[in-house]
């Protein structure tokens, strides 16, 4: 019998797009022999829709098809089952019955614990890192403050609220000029390089906050890597177990990796399901790279090893791409931050080990399984008669005394 496996994408998120096509690519892939493939896409007004249709890409190119040919449904728990239920209408029948759900989604809203904390709060097996860290990946400021607790090597920083800056911007300017310019600016908990900007002087870094707070409440602030060397890696596993895939290094013609540079491209992407050409990129995987990267032995060293520990620091699980920043003159390496849930998974990585991407994919739900087993198996609450004791003191009318005692 099948493993019926729900891909979960889409979302009310500036990645939105790219979400759709990572999970198509993926579902393209997944072995169709061993899962039932269950697509469920989320709108950008956070509507859940099923149907066999999301899993073609011609088919996001009139998005009002999907009210018409796909059911709006709901996903919770019934009867020890975990369900698709047609949302709307009089007979609000189950669609599908799911075993565990494979979210493939990026950015705010979806990538960052919202959508992870629902799933394990209905108690679906899930693939990829929890909510602690899902949160503490897609979130800068908590990423890097607890990399810099735990030792890891990081360019100088500082981060602040929107509201600190409204209050007063001359001091967080003066915060910021502790930094060395040039530095780079980044709304805490957006992906893809979006309202991200390097700047050379104060002018310049006014008008890239004022940006970048256009997209988040929370604000990086960094220093720019000379002689820069941009590199990047995944890790597989989770906290008990990991490994490493091929190292890649990121060509670009701009001062970092930019949306158009990692989605766009400029070239005409076609996916497997699509019934001619589609003018959609193919993802991470069509960004300009040298793969393996060229740096030395020891460097890949470095790289491999500060992976692995920034992989387990956090906690996650699942398969993550984690980017470094290297000053080659000086031969320093830095970690940047980590994807925990990465642009077409980063199969390209794995692909240049002889892994391929269907194996990926298995390897990625076998992990989710085993953090659902683990998760279950400790113990979450227990027997207590805290209320028969509440009631015995006078319930709520007892609380009267009690606040009189706490003022």
């Amino acid at each position: 019998m099948k493993i019926k496996l729900g891909v979960i994408f889409g979302g009310e998120t500036v990645e939105h797009e790219v979400s759709i096509i990572s999970a198509i690519q993926a579902m393209n892939k997944i072995d169709q022999e061993k899962y039932e493939i269950i697509p469920i896409y989320i709108t950008k007004d956070r509507e859940w829709y099923t149907g066999d249709m999301l899993k073609d890409i011609e088919f996001y190119q009139d998005l009002s098809l999907i009210k018409r040919y796909t059911e709006n449904v709901v996903l919770y728990s019934h009867n020890g089952s975990f369900v698709l239920q047609k949302k709307n209408g009089l007979f609000k029948k189950i669609v599908k019955e799911l075993d565990i759900v494979f979210p493939i989604v990026h950015g705010t809203n979806v990538e960052d614990g919202v959508l992870q904390g629902y799933l394990q709060s209905i108690g679906i097996p899930f693939v990829g890192p929890n909510v602690y860290a899902s949160v503490v990946g897609q979130d800068k400021a908590f990423m890097k403050d607890i990399w810099k607790n735990a030792g890891l090597p990081m360019t100088n920083y500082v981060w602040f609220y929107d509201a600190d800056y409204k209050r007063d911007s001359e001091e967080v300017i003066k915060l910021v000029s502790k930094l060395k310019y040039p530095v780079i600016v980044k709304p805490a908990t957006t992906g893809s390089s979006v309202g991200i900007n390097v700047c050379d002087n104060e002018e310049a870094l006014i008008e890239a906050i004022d940006e970048a707070l256009q997209y988040d409440q929370k604000i990086v602030v960094e220093e720019v890597v000379r002689n820069l060397k941009e590199v990047n890696i995944a890790v597989m596993g989770n906290y008990e177990h990991q490994k490493v895939s091929e190292i890649e290094e990121v060509l670009s013609g701009n001062k970092f990796l930019t949306f158009t540079d990692k989605y766009i491209g400029g070239g005409k992407g076609k996916l497997k399901g699509a019934k001619g050409p589609v003018k959609t990129s193919k993802g991470m995987a069509s960004a300009n790279r040298k793969l393996p990267a060229d740096i030395s032995k020891d460097l890949r060293s470095q790289v491999e090893e500060i992976a692995v520990k920034a992989f387990k620091t956090l906690g996650t699980s699942g398969n993550s791409r984690i980017d470094f920043l290297i000053d080659e003159k000086n031969n320093k390496v830095y970690v940047n931050e980590i994807n925990s849930i990465p642009g077409s998974l980063a199969f390209y990585l794995w692909d240049a080990k002889d892994i391929d991407f269907t194996s990926v994919l298995d390897e990625m739900i076998n992990i989710g399984i085993k953090d659902f087993k683990k998760r279950t198996s400790k113990t979450h609450s227990f027997d207590s008669n805290i209320l028969q004791g509440f009631a015995a003191n006078g319930g709520v009318k007892g609380m009267k005394g009690v606040k009189g005692k706490l003022r």
